[in-house]
């Protein structure tokens, strides 16, 4: 299981005024909680300040990799920023996003396919957000057809089903789940990611739901999850779930998070 993590983004306040103020030793400091929690990639994003993507985003990338010798995932609907921020990058970076939708689409595809990277693919059509299944499937097969055609290896490809809130439609859940299990036995191959949190919106004891949506989507083969890393109960469910669901040969992980302190030794 691949690990964004989501922290660093202008949608949370602090996170905003540490950008705006260029706070280099705050915003180096989220980096490095998410890096020693077990992230694998540390998402940036600056899509609150319109006017200043570009600008805050180059900031960001410079700034957290100076903290951290991790790479990052670059986070915008802006193929501008995206342009720019991934010129700075150190190493392979993960870009987050494109979709289905046309100037989308013809936008982002020769930043993706310009280097190596990982790419997170949304099942988003050009005329709405998902709600089936087959809906999010077929929005997955399209995407993998035309990105494979334009020489973009399967294994790098994550399909984002685009999880909704079941405060909104309790269906989303399951909808997810089933669309994950599907994109995975039906491209072999292929990755699926989620923004995890987007589940629980609205309700109450977010991170409880927050933690048993995981462990469904683990179940069903998720490969990577944006989240909060520095939520010890999440990655304590994390590591322990792919531990029972066989993925972590000889328990090798969830003992070495144990010795680090990512897992908590009082709940023994």
């Amino acid at each position: 299981m691949l690990i964004v993590g989501e922290i660093i983004n202008t949608s949370r306040r602090r996170i905003a005024a540490a950008v705006e103020k260029q706070d280099a030793a705050f915003i180096g400091q989220v980096a490095k909680d998410q890096a020693d929690a077990g992230a694998d990639f540390i998402d940036v994003n600056a899509g609150t300040f319109v006017d200043r993507e570009t600008e805050y985003l180059c900031w960001l990338v410079k700034t957290v990799q100076d903290a951290v010798d991790l790479p990052l995932c670059l986070d915008s609907p802006s193929p501008a920023a995206l342009s720019a921020a991934v010129k700075l990058h150190r190493g392979e970076p993960m870009i987050n996003s494109i979709s289905l939708e046309k100037d989308r689409f013809d936008a982002m595809l020769p930043i993706v396919t310009a280097q190596p990277c990982r790419i997170v693919a949304l099942c988003m059509t050009e005329t709405a957000m998902p709600v089936t299944v087959e809906e999010r499937v077929q929005a997955a097969g399209e995407l993998i057809k035309r990105l494979t055609a334009e020489g973009v290896a399967l294994e790098n490809i994550y399909v984002d089903p685009l999880v909704q809130p079941v405060s909104v439609d309790t269906r989303m859940g399951n909808a997810v789940l089933d669309a994950i299990k599907t994109i995975m036995n039906d491209f072999p191959g292929v990755n699926t990611i989620c923004g995890l949190s987007n589940i629980s919106f609205g309700l109450p004891v977010r991170r409880l739901i927050n933690s048993t949506f995981l462990t469904l989507c683990m179940l069903q083969g998720l490969s990577a999850a944006i989240l909060d890393p520095t939520d010890k109960r999440l990655m304590e469910n994390l590591l322990s779930s792919r531990m029972i669901l066989g993925k972590d040969e000889y328990c090798g992980d969830f003992i070495d998070a144990y010795q680090k302190g990512i897992i908590i030794k009082d709940l023994n």
